[in-house]
């Protein structure tokens, strides 16, 4: 399943482009840098930006090739600037209010608001090239990077590479080589079951804790799955060669259409970033209403931009979406704004 998806599409997603016990992710205080000014800006990144999300006082952070930037309503400011020149490709609030930036090259940067602390490879990392984070029930946050995943409980990591069409626990303490191609670890989640889902370049899994299992359908793996979610009603989405839904027994297809991310809003909605053709350089953003997802035909709006492929999807707490493309866009309803000092076509 999933096999068919056109490999450009995954590979620019990451390539051009993945009650709780408190106080389990502090980082020992060694290797950091403190930096006391930011770089305040007018507007946001130009270029390639993969993850957008908002923290508990309503900053939008935003992953980009030009660094990672803090938009607090009124200004942008490169909060990276003056600690790395690495293309940065996602970023997480953690249960503190702490921030970790994922990079390609240049692994993962913890900032507590007053300092930067970097973990590579030498610290124990997998790969130093990080996709994807995402926190856990329990606290411990997981990196999705190239030949695999690390988690880290605050003390110390535990990688699980890729070795083919399997995904294991190493405990030999070895990096993953550098892939190429790569095979990233796109997105990560664990359900309200407790169990872990990680779609890959290469298949999807499904982890208890002990043992990974190719996630398949029909005796078909779902391979080249860009984005897993799960939405309010427990529901797994999956997307890459079209858009998926599995609910614990049955799989519903609501697209072929090559689909690069998905996301849930407040409401229900599901929000998708998505190409017709291979060919297309404008993607479609299309929302699936929530109230028609069991309809045999739901309805969607479908929004065609002219700003290229679409890497991530966030609803602000003031119901406004913002977009990661070539550059950040915020779409209120009606107008799409680039914050370039124009307005978007749609």
């Amino acid at each position: 399943m999933m096999k068919h998806v056109p490999q450009y599409v995954l590979l620019m997603f990451v390539l051009c482009t993945s009650c709780k016990e408190q106080n389990k992710t502090e980082p020992p205080k060694n290797n950091t840098k403190s930096v006391t000014e930011d770089a305040v800006i007018s507007f946001g990144p130009s270029s390639v930006t993969r993850t957008i999300k908002q923290d508990r006082n309503g900053n939008i952070w935003i992953a980009s090739w030009e660094g990672v930037f803090r938009y607090d309503g009124q200004s942008f400011a490169n909060i990276t600037n003056k600690v790395s020149s690495a293309r940065f490709f996602s970023v997480l609030e953690d249960n503190k209010g702490d921030l970790w930036f994922g990079s390609i090259g240049s692994g993962v940067y913890y900032y507590d608001g007053k300092s930067f602390q970097n973990f590579t490879t030498r610290e124990g990392l997998i790969s130093n090239e990080i996709v994807c984070i995402y926190e856990d029930e329990i606290g411990n946050i997981w990196f999705g990077a190239n030949g695999g995943a690390s988690r880290y409980d605050g003390m110390s990591f535990r990688n699980y590479m890729i070795n083919g069409d399997v995904m294991n626990e190493d405990r030999t303490g070895k990096s993953s080589p550098d892939m190429r191609p790569p095979k990233f670890v796109n997105s990560i989640i664990e359900d309200k079951t407790g169990k872990f889902w990680f779609s890959t370049s290469g298949n999807a899994f499904v982890y208890d804790g002990k043992t990974f299992t190719v996630f398949t359908n029909k005796g078909k793996p779902f391979t080249n799955v860009g984005t897993i979610i799960e939405d309010k009603k427990g529901n797994i989405w999956l997307c890459g060669d079209g858009l998926w839904r599995y609910d614990g027994s049955t799989f519903t297809n609501f697209t072929r259409n090559s689909v690069l991310y998905v996301y849930e809003d407040s409401h229900g909605n599901i929000w998708t970033s998505s190409a017709n053709r291979p060919s297309d350089q404008n993607w479609v953003l299309s929302r699936y209403e929530a109230k028609s997802l069991d309809n045999k035909k739901p309805t969607v709006t479908e929004m065609k931009l002219e700003i290229g492929p679409l890497f991530g999807i966030l609803e602000a707490y003031d119901g406004s979406i913002w977009l990661g493309s070539d550059g950040v866009y915020r779409y209120d309803g009606k107008t799409i704004h680039d914050f370039k000092g124009k307005e978007v076509k749609r």
